[in-house]
């Protein structure tokens, strides 16, 4: 029988014997183990960063454009032809199933003025549905009535960047601006969404898609919109909404049959997002496999400190074999030494990769860093493991050992 008790009391002695040496030892692990902690916590903040920008832009949604105009034998791009119209959108909200709410949408970047100051940004016009629809909510004031879109009324809702940057500190409600030259008046503020990627989605204006179309966008074709957003009730209910769609559109737009051309385009949301939270996870696994290579290294360091020390101790390893010792005795010893020093150098790194991750989120503040319990029990799991499976080599080779030989060695 194992007396684990005084097996580990040996190799802690051992280990204490050659604290410095058991210290660079462990410093492979102990930069493998932080590595990874690290890698993940970027990883999974940018997950997260992704799941909340994805929710912030709205679930479930389709986004109707309009065709691809062509100049010049180069293809512009879909939405570069206005063939979407708001009656579209009203046919499609009477008549598609699974469609929760719309709201056709058209847009301009234009100078914005009030008193001295100016900014540029981008003008949307919109049904009051759109808010709903792009989970923007009111801060102050209010949203938009189909009475306002009927009267083509003068007045806007405006995003937190613009007031920042227009009011500064006073409240902008009541208050008039000029947009591109025409005045409207200011009737809510939207509360902060904060940046999309690239995009700051709090650098906008909202105002009635009448008013845009009449005295803003200075739109060509009356009544066209560069796009129509569509919110599905779930997204059990998309496909059936994008096949009512798709037919309702082909009707009113007299288009026959597959081989026609479609001049309009619907794309899922839903599809986008998976996308990109796959995009974001392969990245995640990517970075936590280089750091993993690190801890991999530390483990052929120690399976070659442990051949040395076996070779140092053999003499040691003749005598307790010669008093009694078994095979697995010896191989216990020098696993369990291997344990230890993976195990410490675990520990250590977890507190190095858990301050070297707040000190990434403090740093780099555009970066969004989540330390999770599973990164720190998968690092010091897989270093324990490490431990255990380089220095088993070694154990075994030394259980090997033949008494006399031991003894015999210089």
């Amino acid at each position: 029988m194992i007396d684990f008790k005084s097996t580990l009391k040996i190799a802690i002695n051992s280990l204490k014997v050659n604290n410095m040496r058991s210290m660079l030892t462990s410093l492979g692990i102990i930069i493998g183990v932080s590595a990874v902690i690290i890698m993940l916590a970027i990883g999974t903040g940018a997950q997260e960063k992704v799941q909340q920008n994805m929710e912030s832009m709205g679930s479930n949604i389709l986004t109707l454009r309009g065709a691809s105009a062509t100049s010049g034998g180069v293809r512009m791009g879909m939405g570069s032809t206005p063939t979407l119209t708001t009656k579209d959108a009203h046919s499609i909200r009477q008549n598609a199933r699974g469609v929760d709410a719309l709201s056709p949408c058209s847009s301009q970047s234009k100078q914005i003025t009030y008193g001295n100051q100016n900014w540029a940004t981008t003008v949307y016009g919109i049904y009051p549905d759109y808010l709903y629809v792009k989970n923007f909510e009111i801060d102050n004031g209010r949203k938009f009535s189909m009475e306002d879109i009927r009267n083509a009324a003068n007045i806007a809702i405006i995003g937190k960047t613009v007031e920042t940057e227009l009011f500064g500190d006073v409240d902008p409600i009541g208050k008039s601006i000029r947009v591109g030259g025409v005045p409207f008046k200011i009737i809510g503020t939207l509360t902060a969404k904060g940046q999309s990627g690239p995009f700051d989605q709090d650098d906008l204006i909202f105002i009635p898609l009448s008013t845009g179309q009449r005295k803003i966008f200075g739109t060509e074709f009356p009544n066209t919109v560069d796009q129509i957003v569509v919110k599905c009730v779930d997204a059990e209910s998309i496909e059936l909404a994008m096949a009512d769609i798709d037919e309702i559109l082909m009707k009113r737009h007299n288009i026959i049959g597959e081989n026609q051309a479609k001049d309009y385009e619907i794309r899922n949301s839903a599809e986008f997002q998976e996308k990109m939270k796959s995009t974001v996870t392969t990245f995640a696994i990517l970075l936590a496999s280089i750091a993993s290579v690190s801890l991999l290294v530390g483990g052929i360091g120690i399976m070659n400190i442990m051949l040395v020390s076996v070779t140092e101790r053999t003499k040691e390893i003749g005598i307790r074999m010669a008093i009694g010792a078994r095979a697995w005795d010896i191989r216990w010893q020098f696993l369990i030494e291997s344990f230890l020093l993976s195990i410490i150098g675990g520990l250590i790194g977890v507190f190095v990769g858990v301050t070297g991750s707040l000190l990434v989120g403090v740093f780099a503040s555009e970066m969004s860093v989540k330390i999770s319990l599973f990164s720190i029990f998968l690092s010091l799991g897989f270093s324990g493991l490490v431990g255990i499976g380089f220095g088993y080599y070694p154990a075994y080779k030394a259980s090997l050992l033949k008494p006399i030989d031991a003894l015999r060695y210089e």
